[in-house]
């Protein structure tokens, strides 16, 4: 399991995980960043299980825009990440 919390944010759809919910040996800083106007920057991350690697299949808001501050340093999930809430 890569994340596990009964207290996401739900935001337009994706569930963002608590910083402590996340277990951050299966994340690797991508480098790659994505913009939304309603949230601001977000860094993604590489998720890498059992040898294979997702690339990007994770991102989060270190300075997210005021509207957006409830999911500063959570984490999200896609690209097939299954999520269960």
């Amino acid at each position: 399991m890569i994340a596990e919390s009964d207290r996401t944010v739900a935001v337009e759809g994706n569930h963002y995980f608590p910083p402590n919910s996340v277990h951050n040996e299966f994340l690797r800083e991508s480098g790659a960043h994505t913009t939304c106007p309603r949230k601001g920057v977000a860094s993604c991350y590489n998720l890498e299980v059992n040898g294979g690697q997702n690339g990007d299949a994770a991102w989060y808001y270190s300075e997210p825009l005021p509207a957006a501050a409830k999911i500063k340093d959570h984490v999200a999930f896609w690209k097939g990440v299954q999520i269960s809430a």
